[in-house]
């Protein structure tokens, strides 16, 4: 990938400042025997690959949820050649890896999801409504949470429905962590392998859509086309 963006996923996966994305996986996919009858999980159920399905998570006790897309299993080769246009020394050595198949958010994590977690906003709902907590909500509680930060993290890029930006790696992963304990299903981050991969849906140019970085407004916003805006 040329112009600095395998260094951009590099940046979302491993340091999390920039936006925050979520996967799962078929091995080790639910936590002990707790279940939610009322919304089984298909990634909980999942054996083999076929079995594999999209699916919406809902987040216990809360409005929210989200949306996980499966992603098949398969090789590629990571980094981009050294003949590529603009390309970075990042980028490379090239290397085949191969990816085993697993679930990937659909979208970046939303302020929405991310703020339940860091603000306690499940267990302020909780007191409010005088809601019974589930099976899996003591362990959740006990997830180590982020200080309340002195600035509007937003930015003004916008809140509701909007990607959860500027958290570190550390506070990424402790995020995942919660998810997992808030719904019994197994979430982490995506790792570097897997997230170009997904990306590259298949593709061997420079981008998903050819080769000409001109086109690239017709695909994407980013800083050139955004108005340092999302």
């Amino acid at each position: 990938m040329s112009g600095g963006r395998l260094r951009v996923w590099r940046w979302l996966v491993q340091d999390g400042r920039a936006a925050l994305w979520i996967a799962a996986a078929i091995v080790g996919a639910s936590f002990g025997s707790v279940s939610f009858a009322e919304d089984k999980n298909p990634a909980a159920e999942a054996k083999t690959e076929k079995d594999m399905k999209p699916y919406k998570q809902a987040i216990p006790n809360t409005e929210v949820s989200f949306e996980m897309v499966a992603i098949p299993g398969g090789e590629f080769l990571l980094g981009s050649p050294e003949s590529e246009a603009k390309r970075n020394p990042d980028e490379g050595p090239q290397a085949k890896v191969k990816i085993e198949p697993f679930w990937m958010g659909k979208y970046e994590v939303t302020w929405n999801e991310y703020d339940i977690w860091s603000f306690n906003l499940d267990i302020q709902r909780r007191k409010v409504l005088n809601l019974q907590p589930t099976a899996l909500d003591p362990k959740a509680d006990a997830v180590t949470r982020p200080t309340k930060p002195y600035t509007d993290m937003t930015f003004g890029m916008g809140h509701d429905g909007y990607p959860a930006i500027c958290m570190t790696q550390h506070a990424a992963k402790m995020y995942c962590v919660w998810l997992s304990e808030k719904t019994g299903q197994y979430y982490r981050l995506p790792t570097e392998a897997e997230w170009e991969y997904a990306c590259r849906a298949g593709s061997k140019s420079a981008y998903f859509f050819g080769d000409d970085p001109a086109k690239l407004g017709e695909y994407a916003w980013h800083f050139g086309n955004s108005d340092e805006k999302y």
